[in-house]
C-alpha cells in the first residue's frame, strides 16, 4: 500500500479549444457570435473566458444576474456590451446604469422601471413558447427609444426534430417585425445547428463555447475544453467479499486493486456518478465503485500499473463531458457549474 499524496483536484480550461468553438459557432451559424457567459463562464471563469473571446472579435456578451455583470465589467473594461437576461428590478435599474449593464427586458414592470430610471440601451425578450421569461407575443410592447435588440429562447434546440423549434421561429420572425431596424437574436447552442434561418442577425450560444454538443452528447465539431484532473491519492488491495466506501456501497466479488482519487462531491463530482460512473486512469476508461465522498471516490484499478500521485481523468478530452454527465443521470451545464470555488482553474492555450 502506497503512501497518500495531497494534491488538489484541478480543473484545466483550454482557451484554444475555446476560441475554435468560438469560430465554429459562427461559421455553423452563419452569424456573429454574442456568447453567453453567466454562471461565472459556466464555472470555467468568465473574466478568462470573456477576454479570450473579445481577442477573438467578441463584443457582446450575456449573462443571467446584475452582480455577474458588475464583477464582469470591472474585469473587462467599459467597451464590450453587457446584457442582464434577469432584467431590471426595483432598485436595481441604478445598479446597472452605474455599471453601464444592459437590462434584457421581460415584462411590463421592468419596462417601467427602466424608463422610469432614465431608460437608455436594452433588449426586448419576447416568450415564444417556452414560457420563462420575456413578453408574450400578443403583449410584446409598441418599439421604444433605447430599444437595440430583440430577443426569444428556444425551449427544444437539442432536438432538432421537434416540432416546437419551427413554432418558435416563426412566431419570432413575426414578432420581430414590429421593431425594424433593431438586432434579432434567437439560436442558442442547439439553435446555431438548426440552419441558416434560425440564425437571424446574431446567435447567443453558452454550452458548445465550453465543450457540451448541441443535442446533449458529444459532437465532432465542439472541442472539449475543460478538463477535471485529479490524483490517485492512495492505492489498496482489496480481498474478495469487502466492501468499498460508506454504507458498503461496494462489494468485491474478487481480489481487486483500488485507487483512492482526490475529488468528491465537495468538488463538484456528483455523487449521482456512482454506480454508472468511470474515470479515465493510466490510459483506460475505469468505474468509480462504492459511494463518492465529499473529498474522494474509489476506482477499480485491477490490472492496470497505478501509483499514488497519478493522474486520474474524471471529464476531459478522454472522457468527453456529455459522456461523464449521461453516466451521472444529467447534463453538461450542471456538471461545469457544480465545480466548486475550491477547484483552481488553470488556463492554457
Amino acid at each position: 500500500m502506497t503512501s497518500p499524496v495531497l494534491a488538489p483536484a484541478v480543473l484545466n480550461v483550454d482557451l484554444d479549444a475555446l476560441t475554435r468553438n468560438y469560430r465554429t459557432l459562427g461559421a455553423v451559424s452563419g452569424a456573429p457570435v454574442n456568447p453567453v457567459v453567466k454562471a461565472d463562464g459556466y464555472g470555467l471563469g468568465a473574466a478568462a473566458l470573456t477576454k479570450r473571446l473579445m481577442a477573438e472579435g467578441a463584443r457582446t456578451f450575456f449573462v443571467a444576474r446584475a452582480a455577474e455583470g458588475v464583477r464582469l465589467r470591472e474585469a473587462i473594461g467599459s467597451e464590450p456590451v453587457i446584457y442582464i437576461l434577469d432584467g431590471c428590478h426595483g432598485d436595481g435599474a441604478a445598479l446597472l446604469k452605474a455599471s453601464n449593464l444592459r437590462p434584457v427586458i421581460n415584462h411590463p414592470t421592468q419596462l417601467q422601471t427602466w424608463q422610469a430610471a432614465g431608460g437608455g440601451a436594452c433588449a426586448l425578450q419576447i416568450d415564444t413558447g417556452m414560457n420563462r421569461l420575456g413578453f408574450r407575443v400578443e403583449d410584446a410592447p409598441e418599439p421604444f427609444e433605447g430599444l437595440e435588440l430583440v430577443m426569444t429562447h428556444l425551449a427544444c434546440a437539442d432536438e432538432p426534430s421537434n416540432p416546437l423549434n419551427r413554432a418558435q421561429r416563426d412566431a419570432y420572425a413575426a414578432a420581430v417585425q414590429r421593431y425594424p431596424g433593431v438586432t434579432r437574436s434567437f439560436a442558442n447552442s442547439g439553435g446555431c445547428f438548426l440552419g441558416p434561418d434560425f440564425a437571424f442577425d446574431v446567435v447567443r450560444p453558452g454550452i458548445c463555447l465550453y465543450g457540451g454538443g448541441p443535442e446533449g452528447r458529444p459532437h465532432e465539431k465542439i472541442a472539449p475544453v475543460a478538463s477535471l484532473i485529479a490524483q490517485a491519492v492512495q492505492v489498496r488491495d482489496v480481498p474478495a467479499g469487502e466492501t468499498v466506501g460508506y454504507s458498503q456501497g461496494y462489494r468485491a466479488e474478487r481480489p481487486m486493486r483500488v485507487a483512492t482519487v482526490g475529488a468528491g462531491y465537495a468538488d463538484g463530482v456528483l455523487r449521482s456518478y456512482s454506480p454508472k460512473g468511470q474515470v479515465f486512469i493510466a490510459g483506460e476508461m475505469r468505474p468509480i465503485i462504492g459511494r463518492v465522498s465529499m473529498d474522494v471516490l474509489a476506482v477499480d484499478v485491477t490490472g492496470l500499473d497505478v501509483k499514488a500521485g497519478d493522474p486520474v481523468e474524471i471529464f476531459g478530452a478522454n472522457r468527453l463531458i456529455d459522456d461523464a454527465a449521461a453516466a451521472a443521470g444529467t447534463i453538461s451545464y450542471e456538471l461545469l457549474t457544480s465545480i466548486t470555488p475550491r477547484v483552481p482553474r488553470v488556463y492554457k492555450g
